[in-house]
């Protein structure tokens, strides 16, 4: 007794076959750009006697340095205030715990699209009593049309890498048979600011403004990467 063919389809041969050989080739795209936005993070700080002269004098602050980023208008994309806090600061001698002072901090970050605005609201927010200016830090949308580009580009590669396998074996492709993208990525690396430092209040007596930084934009790399495979010709060996 002879068992009937089974008609359930058979899995893909992961490997080509004589007459449909498989090529797999690996296609990248490297791209150096300018960036789109900059951001840069601020930190105000208060200090009182106690705690709601801390409180008042660090909301005050907050406000100032909001309403000046505020006046920049469509050169700022985002505005965001971050972690807030108010922190007893003891006496290092004496019996007990008793409350020297008060300190007071809350974190700002804001985004800019305009770069010349950029140089003059960083001087000016470092102007600023008790205010230290982190950054900038250069980025790209997630949007951007470079991550486009660059796997576009890398597909490109991809395919011209198989023909020319092809080509070299007297061959040419035949069919697409998977194109898998294993990655297009641009994650800004975000540096610890060194040597930044709040201005303190012994500055205050300074009547002109500082001038704006110039500040020169940090071209951006766009990568990406995808694995190809095709079917050719069975070639003549």
């Amino acid at each position: 007794m002879t068992t009937p063919p089974s008609e359930e389809p058979q899995p893909a041969v992961p490997y080509g076959t004589p007459d449909a050989p498989r090529i797999a080739v690996r296609g990248e795209a490297h791209l150096e750009v300018d960036p789109e936005i900059a951001r840069i993070g601020v930190t105000v700080a208060s200090r009182g006697k106690d705690r709601r002269a801390a409180l008042d004098d660090l909301t005050r602050r907050n406000t100032t340095a909001l309403d000046l980023i505020k006046t920049y208008g469509d050169a700022v994309e985002r505005l965001e205030t971050g972690s807030f806090s108010i922190t007893p600061q003891l006496k290092e001698h004496g019996r007990g715990e008793r409350i020297h002072a008060y300190h007071g901090r809350v974190h700002i970050t804001a985004e800019l699209t305009d770069f010349t605005a950029l140089g003059e609201l960083t001087t000016r927010l470092a102007d600023l009593d008790l205010t230290r200016v982190d950054g900038p830090w250069w980025a790209l949308r997630p949007d951007s049309p470079a991550h486009r580009q660059a796997r576009q580009q890398a597909v490109r590669e991809a395919v011209q890498r198989a023909r020319e396998y092809a080509e070299a074996l007297g061959t040419t492709l035949a069919a697409l048979v998977e194109l898998a993208d294993i990655g297009a990525e641009n994650t800004p690396v975000y540096p610890a600011a060194a040597g930044s430092r709040m201005r303190s209040a012994a500055y205050a007596a300074e009547d002109t403004a500082a001038a704006p930084l110039d500040l020169e934009p940090q071209r951006q790399r766009v990568h990406a990467q995808v694995n190809a495979r095709f079917t050719m010709a069975p070639p003549q060996l």
